[in-house]
């Protein structure tokens, strides 16, 4: 096994146990592009209920955006991550949200697709959203009220950075950003609104799962560069197997093996496709 290098490492497991506690919130329990298929499913009469959850559900099953082949390489450079450097950690994260805007634009050109920039925040403290107060233990969240991801700079981090721990926790929640403007949050929304308890949690699942997947698959676009090494990248993984649940008793992120597979799959695969966890099976999706 290859040692890890101590000054990128060292905090390797607390940063990553940190940013592995991300939320994602949306306004009243629905993703604003929910409203409107809801909306209509409550409007149409029942011999139609059925051509138009089927025709909602393909938006997550058969999104245009998994058929655009790999995602584009576009050379990403935030920077380094000295400890203690507040500047350069807000540095890092708007590079990293630049690189990411510019991977995913090119993404949704290919599909035909209407893109849109995320907004992004950077915060030292605790701060409400439209989406409502800030969950404990959480260092970033997207919050689909006004598409802004939130990234909380905490001391933890500031004295031991990891930069592909906080790279991959942009990602996570950009791909939430994904998944609101590709409309595949209508279906879930939607779904997740009919749902019952156990419903819900297994919906969750698919949708985070799905997030972790599309940043590893912008993580593996960053391959061979500055940012991370393969023995990071595999010390990130197995980190994700034995404790990605922690942060989520209630299992709606999945089992840490789970997280680690479709992070595996995603960075193997390079492409959005990689990621439809919408029609893959429940026990991949536990």
């Amino acid at each position: 096994m290859k040692h890890f290098p101590h000054s990128r490492l060292a905090g390797a497991g607390v940063a990553l146990l940190v940013a592995a506690a991300s939320q994602v919130f949306v306004l009243g329990g629905v993703a604003s592009a929910s409203a409107p298929t809801v909306q209509q499913s409550r409007q149409a009469v029942s011999g139609t209920q059925t051509q138009v959850a089927a025709a909602n559900k393909s938006l997550a099953t058969a999104n245009r955006i998994y058929r655009t082949g790999r995602l584009a390489n576009v050379n990403c450079s935030p920077g380094s991550l000295p400890a203690g450097s507040t500047s350069a950690y807000r540095r890092f994260l708007t590079r990293m949200t630049d690189c990411l805007n510019k991977a995913w634009a090119a993404q949704f050109r290919k599909a035909k697709m209407p893109f849109s920039k995320p907004r992004l925040r950077i915060i030292t403290r605790k701060v409400s959203t439209p989406c409502g107060k800030w969950a404990t233990g959480a260092q970033g969240y997207y919050c689909s009220g006004d598409r802004t991801m939130y990234m909380l700079i905490t001391k933890t981090e500031l004295r031991q950075p990891f930069p592909l721990g906080i790279a991959r926790l942009v990602a996570h929640e950009y791909g939430h950003h994904v998944q609101q403007i590709s409309k595949i949050w209508s279906y879930y929304w939607s779904a997740y609104n009919k749902a019952g308890r156990s419903q819900r949690l297994a919906l969750s699942r698919r949708s985070e799962l799905q997030a972790e997947c599309f940043a590893a698959v912008f993580v593996s676009t960053q391959r061979g560069g500055s940012l991370f090494t393969e023995a990071e990248w595999d010390h990130t993984v197995n980190w994700f197997s034995e404790n990605g649940s922690r942060a989520w008793p209630q299992n709606d992120h999945g089992r840490g093996p789970t997280q680690a597979a479709w992070m595996t799959r995603g960075y193997n695969g390079g492409a959005p496709g990689s990621c439809n966890t919408w029609s893959a099976s429940a026990r991949s999706t536990t």
